[in-house]
């Protein structure tokens, strides 16, 4: 157990609380912390899930979207909590979990509704020449089944260690200019100080986008696996 080990329990135990908390006692016309809660919900479900996998599809991967949206956003957001100043998700291990669900999720998706011809027309989709058949089909091995999960690996893993690695640049040169060099470089250190805070406001915004976007991406992939065409 180190430092980032306790920062993603930390977080779990944040995202189960919230949810809980905000949905054991429902009331007709709700408190602050119920409207809250539900915001984040109607989020997902109307953005996300309805918008892009349509009621009853959007309805039937709610759970798992909802899941995502929460564990990224709360395991990012310790990134900027004083004392964590850790996201969960700067380490590879935890984007890759959330990819790999993602990856099985599609691949599930486009096998219960179409079989084993969601791979046949995933490859060989139609209209395609029959003598760039071979070329389009190792096209698309590469891009849907092997590159979708490195991609929302590696894209949620750099967002959150690139804006941790400033953030830490940041704070230390203020650190560095106010409290070892003194003199006139305390100037210095105003503005690297001013640039940390800028920069964690940035950062939250940041966090909540990432959040949506690696959950759009899930909804999207299974949008694509449940498609007609499949």
């Amino acid at each position: 157990m180190n430092r980032i080990h306790l920062v993603q329990l930390l977080a779990v135990i944040a995202v189960v609380l919230f949810l809980w908390l905000g949905t054991r006692r429902m009331k007709v016309v709700p408190g602050r912390f119920q409207s809250l809660t539900e915001m984040g919900l109607g989020f997902v479900r109307t953005n996300v899930a309805h918008d892009m996998l349509g009621r009853k599809d959007g309805d039937r991967f709610l759970p798992i979207l909802t899941t995502i949206f929460f564990m990224v956003l709360f395991m990012n957001i310790t990134g900027i909590i004083p004392f964590l100043n850790m996201p969960g998700t700067a380490i590879v291990a935890v984007p890759l979990t959330l990819a790999v669900v993602s990856y099985v999720t599609f691949i599930y998706a486009g096998m219960k509704r179409h079989g084993f011809k969601f791979f046949k027309n995933s490859l060989f989709p139609q209209g395609v020449p029959a003598a760039a058949l071979p070329i389009v089909a190792i096209i698309e091995l590469i891009s849907t089944f092997i590159l979708r999960p490195v991609t929302l690996t590696l894209r949620l893993l750099m967002n959150l260690v690139v804006g941790h690695m400033i953030l830490v640049l940041a704070f230390s040169a203020t650190q560095f200019f106010f409290f070892t060099a003194g003199g006139g470089w305390a100037a210095l250190g105003v503005g690297t100080l001013a640039f940390g805070g800028a920069f964690t406001l940035f950062e939250i915004l940041v966090a909540v986008l990432q959040a949506y976007v690696f959950t759009v991406l899930t909804a999207v992939y299974i949008q694509l696996a449940v498609a007609e065409e499949h």
